[in-house]
């Protein structure tokens, strides 16, 4: 990125940042974008949109998305597997423990993994996976080898790793909207998000029933802060 582009960027994002000083925070649902526009050649129609999406950041942080394009079945096929997947023995599932993966990939164990320190864990296990191939270039930090659980989940990659390229997909159709909503030019994002360096986790929340300790959250309070060349 040169100078002129990270004062540009630095720029709109201050400015975003100001205007969400301003806004009280407390609100009572979550935004739902309708992204049926997003591909749409009309320019005032996606600007729509990234206002949408502007105001969603500014007054909620985050926001549920709706004909976002991606195949109902793809949907399921990965939730089923997931199902499957941590319904096996624990000690079967530690096998695939991501702790013994360098690039992330694999089974975190319920409380495993702890984003607030002031609680006693999450109370979520979850299977990550990220982009398939090695690293050998260096170019992508996030690339590495997945961990599949073939012997014990034979479809669980084949279904998990269909929903995670739709997803990828999609999400690359978010960049354009973004750079918009910073005022920034269309395709700003263009080459900074060539090589998709996402991880996508798969989480189950088990039920909490009866008293329990009001410091056990399914997911401590923290932010989503990625986006990497």
């Amino acid at each position: 990125m040169s100078f002129a582009q990270k004062i540009a960027v630095e720029t709109s994002t201050s400015t975003v940042l100001q205007a969400a000083s301003l806004v009280d925070h407390g609100f009572e649902s979550i935004p739902i974008i309708d992204m049926q526009g997003a591909k749409n050649l009309d320019h005032y129609v996606r600007q729509q949109l990234a206002r949408e999406i502007r105001d969603a950041c500014i007054g909620v942080g985050f926001f549920y998305v709706k004909n976002h394009g991606i195949p109902e079945e793809r949907i399921i096929g990965a939730i089923d597997a997931g199902k499957i997947f941590f319904a096996l023995p624990k000690e079967t599932k530690l096998e695939y423990d991501s702790r013994k993966s360098a690039d992330f990939r694999g089974y975190a164990a319920l409380l495993s993994e702890n984003h607030d320190l002031e609680n006693n864990g999450d109370l979520h296990e979850g299977f990550n996976i990220g982009p398939e191939g090695s690293n050998e270039s260096g170019k992508n930090e996030m690339s590495g080898e997945n961990v599949w659980p073939d012997a014990v989940a034979p479809e669980f990659k084949e279904r998990v790793l269909s929903y995670y390229d739709a997803a990828v997909s999609f999400g690359k159709t978010l960049f354009p909207l973004f750079a918009i909503a910073l005022d920034l030019p269309e395709d700003f994002f263009d080459d900074k998000t060539r090589e998709a360096a996402a991880i996508m986790r798969i989480l189950h929340y088990p039920p909490q029933t009866g008293p329990h300790d009001d410091r056990t959250f399914g997911t401590g309070a923290h932010t989503e802060r990625h986006l990497k060349r």
